[in-house]
């Protein structure tokens, strides 16, 4: 357990959040709670969180997204276990879900039955489908990606392309968030509880509501975007000195005139086929070759350091682990600590990613290291009432662990 900073808010210190998540989508919706100060209880099957054991692309997930959080574990399979969940939701402001439509109800522990004996409840479900045609379906970020459209946007025509981090998994539990914090306001108001729902094709839609109505207002199709019409003439990556990639911006006219007076290029600023965005978009193909030709033998840190003293955009391709060395995040504090509660690092820490906002000026820290399977068992099973030899009758019986 680390200090918490008390300069720093902590809106919802109180509010007791019981989830029952794996994966992605359901635990980041009890990481934005806990981040802000809500109590955070994991229930886990007896063995764990499957997501625990992942290795590669998954490896990251568990420690990522159950920070701040406290973890008991169940077996809902007995009644036993699950009445010992349904008695700790009876204490929760929020319950929070992600399993298979009916998957809650077959313990008790769906809205309908824990509303009955706490009315005040809200109950977020996380899925793959909002209520409807498609909601017996299994979901997954990628099959959502490639059916609602971002995997066609994303790729070249003729190759759809998974964008790289889970999207539609995390933002799911974003507005899982959004949708509790919403309803704690409402509940504020009539004293009574609700079920928000979150599904990630309705999360996957929602991005593609700007290429949606781009068709509406043009008549024409969106392109995937490597083959998009650009809208700006220089707003592209150029390979560089020794294979180094860097994103470099002109917008407006304004700053096409600046990018050539700083990378010297007179010629092209003087060049009437090139005065306005516009005209330089109909010249782009030329205009590119031309670009690229010239700044070939040219560094990236060399072209980064003009564009930022020039306040003209830029980006160098970088990849993840390059991100812990970044100077802005060093100095601003948007990474922080976290022991790794599994796996072949177990114990060790590490830097990871803090939830991209401020209040009142500081950042959301991290409370509790993501927890060890049953690390907080014992003090849940106290707070309901158990003894020392109930525990370890529940604990013999793999009720609980």
């Amino acid at each position: 357990m680390t200090s918490p900073d008390p300069t720093i808010p902590q809106p919802l210190t109180g509010l007791r959040v019981i989830e029952f998540t794996h994966m992605v989508m359901g635990p980041t919706c009890g990481m934005v709670l806990a981040d802000m100060g809500a109590e955070v209880i994991k229930i886990e099957p007896i063995d764990g969180d499957r997501t625990r054991r992942l290795l590669g692309a998954g490896s990251g997930f568990f420690p990522m997204f159950n920070r701040n959080k406290k973890s008991m574990g169940i077996d809902l399979h007995t009644e036993a276990g699950a009445a010992l969940a349904r008695k700790l939701c009876a204490t929760a402001d929020v319950v929070a879900e992600n399993f298979k439509p009916g998957t809650m109800a077959k313990y008790g522990l769906d809205y309908a039955a824990l509303s009955q004996v706490n009315p005040r409840v809200i109950y977020v479900s996380h899925k793959g489908f909002l209520p409807g045609p498609y909601d017996h379906r299994t979901a997954l970020d990628e099959v959502v990606q490639m059916m609602g459209g971002l995997a066609y946007m994303t790729g070249r025509p003729g190759d759809p392309l998974r964008a790289g981090t889970s999207v539609n998994d995390i933002m799911g539990g974003l507005f899982g968030a959004i949708g509790a914090l919403g309803a704690l306001i409402q509940r504020g108001i009539t004293g009574k509880g609700m079920e928000v729902q979150s599904a990630l094709y309705e999360n996957n839609v929602f991005l593609m509501g700007q290429h949606m109505l781009q068709f509406a207002m043009t008549g024409k199709p969106a392109a995937p975007l490597p083959a998009r019409d650009n809208p700006w003439a220089v707003y592209d990556v150029f390979t560089v000195k020794d294979g180094e990639q860097i994103f470099l911006a002109a917008v407006s006219d304004a700053q096409w005139v600046k990018f050539c007076d700083v990378l010297g290029f007179a010629d092209l600023k003087a060049e009437p086929e090139l005065a306005t965005n516009n005209l330089r978009v109909v010249q782009r193909p030329r205009l590119l070759l031309t670009l690229r030709e010239r700044l070939a033998q040219r560094s990236a840190a060399e072209l980064s350091a003009i564009m930022e003293k020039a306040g003209l955009p830029f980006a160098p391709i970088r990849k993840p682990e390059d991100l812990l060395d970044d100077e802005h995040l060093l100095a601003t504090g948007g990474l922080a600590d976290v022991r790794l509660p599994d796996g072949p690092r177990a114990g060790e820490t590490v830097k990871t990613t803090l939830f991209p906002i401020t209040m009142g000026g500081g950042r959301l820290g991290v409370r509790l290291h993501p927890p060890r399977l049953g690390e907080h068992t014992d003090e849940l099973l106290t707070s309901l009432g158990c003894g020392p030899d109930d525990i370890v009758q529940l604990r013999k019986s793999q009720t609980v662990a």
